[in-house]
């Protein structure tokens, strides 16, 4: 199994990030995307892959870029830093990078001017795009749809939308990226009634820790830290709603995580 993503450069690892790791080898976790939400936590995520390279050999890779939250606070250069960043061959995506018009936390015209200019970046380096959108799908799509053809992979990061949404997003041949969002059938019962509708060869799975804990896991974990070891309840409950085989949800959602990020092939992995 591959987690796409991975908050790790989040302060809850600071403690026990290595037993974190290891926690997710003896879950059968391949390989780690940690998420770049700004220029430092990117330049931080490249960090953690540098650091525990031979402890942990292509195990952990990252993305580049600057997250709507924080599109109010780029400096001048940040495009060029984000260039830097995206040369070393750890860094495997442009992103987390989109639209979010539910709390703007960053002004909406400062938003999407960040991420057209990210777009437009993943498209002159061949990369792909780790997206992120809430409440802002139109805008968010229109950046998108000159790109979709100039851009190796488009990945929508922890997918909560609806069901035309997605059907856009497969009919534009995104990847969906599905976390333990749909292992709370309180909020998540939307998402629950449509992930049928994803074909499997464009299906990936993230836990995007430390947050979006499944509640499906028990015993109840006494922390609510969430982390990758986490991501095969994730597969469990996919599986327990569309009737695939944990196994092959695992290992075809592998297989498109290699192929989109580019990712080393391993025999071994599960």
């Amino acid at each position: 199994m591959i987690d796409i993503g991975v908050n790790l450069t989040n302060k809850r690892f600071d403690k026990d990030r290595e037993d974190v790791l290891l926690r997710a080898q003896s879950a059968g976790i391949g390989s780690l995307l940690i998420t770049g939400t700004n220029v430092e936590e990117s330049q931080k995520a490249l960090s953690l892959c540098l650091e525990y390279q031979a402890n942990f050999p292509h195990f952990l890779y990252s993305t580049a870029g600057v997250h709507p939250h924080d599109a109010d606070h780029v400096t001048k250069d940040y495009l060029d830093k984000l260039k830097q960043l995206a040369r070393q061959e750890q860094v495997k995506a442009i992103g987390e990078c989109g639209l979010d018009f539910n709390r703007n936390f960053s002004a909406p015209e400062q938003q999407q001017k960040i991420f057209s200019e990210q777009v437009a970046l993943a498209a002159e380096l061949s990369m792909p795009l780790f997206l992120h959108q809430r409440d802002a799908f139109e805008p968010w799509f229109t950046v998108l749809k000159p790109y979709l053809d100039k851009v190796p992979a488009m990945v929508a990061h922890c997918f909560t939308g609806s069901k035309a949404e997605l059907t856009q997003c497969i009919a534009a041949d995104m990847y969906i990226g599905i976390t333990g969002w749909l292992c709370d059938e309180r909020r998540g019962q939307d998402l629950r009634d449509i992930v049928s509708l994803i074909p499997v060869n464009r299906l990936l799975i993230e836990t995007d820790a430390p947050y979006l804990t499944p509640r499906t896991i028990r015993p109840k974990p006494k922390s609510s830290r969430n982390e990758p070891s986490y991501l095969p309840f994730i597969v469990k409950e996919i599986a327990s709603i569309t009737g695939i085989d944990q196994e092959e949800i695992a290992w075809q959602t592998s297989c498109n995580a290699e192929k989109v990020f580019n990712f080393p092939l391993k025999k071994e992995m599960s």
